[in-house]
Formats: C-alpha cells, structure tokens, sequence
C-alpha cells in the first residue's frame, strides 16, 4: 500500500514546481530572444541590452525581497487558515513596493547615461543602451506590480495561472521584439528601442492578467485600511524576517552585478561572452529556483500548522532532489555549448571565451541549485534568513568582489581566469550551508512565535 504522506508530497511538490519551473523558463526565453535577435544588428546591440538588463535585475532583487519575505508568512497563515493575515501582508507588501518602483523608474527614465556606466566603459555599449533604458523604464512599474499580485496568487493555490500571465508575456514579448527590431508589419524599425519597447506593452499585459485573475478568483483586496494602516504586529514579524532577507538579496545581488562590472571592463568581447553564459545559466537554473520556491510554500504550510516532523522530513527530500537535479542540469550546460556555439554570431575571440565559460558552469550549477533550496527555501520556509544574509555577504565582499577586482586590474590576468574566479561563490560556501542545515534551526514556526 503506497505511503500517503509520501504521495501527498510528491503531488504537491510536483503541482507547483512544473508550473514554476515552467514560469521561470519563459521568464527566461526573454533574454534568450534580445539576444538572438539583437546579434542580427551587432555584437555591440546584444551586449548593450544585455547590460541595460542588468537594471531590471537589481530591480526584482528589491522585490523579491519585499514579496519573499511575505510569501515566508502567507504560507504559514495560509496552512493556519488565517486568510485575513494574508491579505494584510498583500497590501503591506504593496506600500513597501511604492518607493522602489518610483527610484527605478526615475533613473532609467532621467538619468540613463549614468545608469550604464556603472556597468561598461565602452563609448559603444552606453550609446546604445541609453534609448532602451528610456523606454524601459515603464515596464519597471508593471513588473513590480504583477510580482506581488502573483506572489499571492501562488500562495493561495493559483500557480497554474501564474504560469498562464508569464507565458503570455514572453510569447507576446518576443512576437513583439520581431515587429518592433526588425520593423515588421508595417510597424518603424526601432532597433534597441523596439526591444524595450516590447519589454514594456508585455509587461503592461502580464500586469492586468495579475490583476483580473486576482479579482475573480480570490476575495482578497487591495483594502485601504491594509495599505494606510498597517498591523503593528504583523509588521514586526514581517521586518523581523524580511529585512536580513532584503539586505541579502541586496548584498549578494550587488555582488553579483560587480561581477557584471568587472567582465564589462574587460573588452567587449568578454562582456559578450559573459552575457551569453549568463543566459544559459538561467535556463538551466529553471529548475533550481522552482524547487526552492515550491520548498518555501511545502514546508512552510507544515511548519505553519505545526508538523515539525513532517517539515524536517520533507527537508530532507528536497535536499536529495536538488542535489540530483544539480548535477544534471549541470551536466546540460556543459552540453550546451556546441549548440549554443553553432547559433550565436561573434568574434572568434569572444565564442573561444565562451566555449569555456560554459563548459564552467557545470560546476556553478550545482552549487546553485544546492545553496538556492537550502537558503532560499527550507531556512526561509522557517524565518531563518539571518544565516543567508551572513554567508552571501561574506562570501561574495570577503572573498569573490574584492579578489576579482584584484587579479582583474591589478594582476592582469586573463579573461578566463578572472570568470573562474568569479564563478566560485556558490562553491565555496557549500560546506558551511550543508552545516548550518544539519541544526535544523530552520524548523520553527515563526506566526506563534
């Protein structure tokens, strides 16, 4: 007779990491589209898109923060059956998202020069990423927006269309890069801008998908009491294991985007080659980040109700998964490359750089998958975010940051060398994550506490 637990876990495992998995794969057709698509003008097109890309990215660290932390709540109230706490959280997780979304905005929009710079040198790659960043800048406010309303969607059940309002706004999104690049239909040819562009109406759409799904399937509400008056004790709790979880993802997101920084000053070349693995990186990653989003809703709805037994047990499951998984995926990026090599339209010098830095990321996907369920998921399942906030802060401004700056610009290494050193900041702190998993100080429910 088959264990029931056993297959409650897997069926409810599997009904949400297919649907995420699949969201984050078109989440990441996106990228894949630009970059396909752009190489047809130049080298230096894709490239500039690919940097400007990297504004977005910061912006959806903030937001994951903001909604990570309040899916870490709603999915223990959720498994208590306190519907009226979520949706004090929806609208907590709405006034926190305001002032986020008018910074990027506005420096997109007015300040775009500045922006870039950041991330290149290269007169070329700021010329071109300038209009797009303009253009850009209004996706920003829906994509924020639906970020949140599909956060509470998929806490209360509606994963499946999640996945339906991501599918529609990458389809539509590169159907609409293909009219507006490339002038199609009777539509200008706009080049770059016709890319942000399409980023923009895509955007536009997914918001109001979120948006009327959310009306008619749930009766939470974006009340004014929730967003004006906000719970004392509900934004305790929500500080108490949101802020170490922001000031993580800020930490490592902007360690991450000095490493962006640091490739970007190494020619253009390199920084083509490094914008292309970072594509596949996150198509292979698909998975990964599935896997531990469905671990903060799994385990955190049995920590929520109380089954600390269920919840470690089921810890333990993940943990075998993501390390199969790891490996796997690990072993398809390293695949890729031929293909991978077989489409893309670069200079001899940057298709050599990127044949290895594929062949690379083998190893940093493994490392991923393992700190992304782990940290991500089972130790935010149970509040602990304090610990992720340490590790990728030491990790990536004790160690990653500051020696690639090093051997970059004070040692001269080459270009290989530099990405080999800037690709080990998910290995090297495996061994203290796997430690910190084995006190189990992850196991607590954190809305009784």
């Amino acid at each position: 007779m088959p264990n029931t637990k056993d297959t409650s876990f897997k069926k409810k495992l599997i009904s949400l990491i297919l649907p995420m998995t699949l969201q984050n794969f078109v989440w990441a057709l996106v990228p894949v589209s630009d970059a396909v698509m752009l190489l047809n003008l130049s080298q230096e097109a894709m490239t500039s898109v690919s940097l400007a890309s990297k504004v977005p990215f910061v912006l959806t660290l903030f937001t994951l923060s903001i909604t990570s932390g309040g899916s870490i709540l709603a999915a223990q109230y959720w498994g208590k059956g306190d519907s009226k706490s979520v949706e004090k959280i929806f609208g907590y997780m709405f006034v926190l998202s305001l002032p986020v979304m008018a910074v990027f905005f506005g420096c997109s929009m007015f300040i775009p020069q500045g922006v870039i710079s950041i991330f290149t040198n290269e007169p070329e790659l700021i010329n071109g990423a300038i209009p797009y960043l303009r253009c850009a800048s209004f996706s920003y406010v829906f994509m924020t927006l639906a970020l949140i309303f599909e956060t509470l969607l998929k806490n209360v059940g509606f994963v499946k269309q999640c996945t339906i309002v991501s599918t529609v706004i990458v389809v539509l999104n590169i159907v609409l890069n293909a009219v507006f690049i490339f002038g199609l239909l009777g539509a200008p040819e706009m080049g770059i801008t016709g890319a942000a562009l399409a980023t923009s109406i895509a955007n536009f759409v997914g918001f109001v998908m979120c948006l009327y799904y959310l009306l008619k399937l749930t009766k939470f509400r974006l009340r004014f009491k929730n967003v004006f008056k906000v719970d004392l004790d509900l934004r305790k709790r929500y500080s108490k294991y949101t802020l170490p979880y922001l000031m993580n993802q800020i930490s490592w997101g902007f360690g991450f985007t000095m490493i962006t920084v640091i490739m970007g000053r190494l020619g253009i070349d390199a920084a083509s080659a490094n914008s292309i693995a970072d594509i596949v990186k996150d198509l292979v990653s698909c998975l990964c980040f599935a896997i531990a989003g469905g671990s903060v809703i799994v385990v955190g709805n049995e920590l929520g109700a109380g089954r600390f037994d269920v919840a470690k047990e089921y810890g333990q499951k993940l943990y075998k998964i993501t390390i199969i998984s790891g490996i796997i995926l690990g072993l398809v990026a390293a695949a890729s490359a031929p293909v991978i090599l077989y489409f893309v339209n670069l200079t001899e010098t940057a298709e050599h750089y990127l044949l290895i830095m594929l062949l690379m990321c083998s190893y940093y996907i493994l490392g991923r998958s393992i700190n992304s369920t782990l940290i991500g998921g089972l130790f935010g399942a149970g509040g602990d975010t304090k610990f992720g906030f340490i590790c990728d802060t030491v990790t990536m401004w004790a160690f990653i940051v500051p020696v690639g700056f090093l051997v970059a610009f004070v040692l001269d290494w080459p270009v290989i060398a530099v990405y080999f050193v800037l690709n080990l900041d998910e290995i090297v702190k495996i061994p203290v994550v796997l430690a910190h998993y084995k006190k189990y100080k992850w196991v607590k429910n954190i809305i009784n506490d």
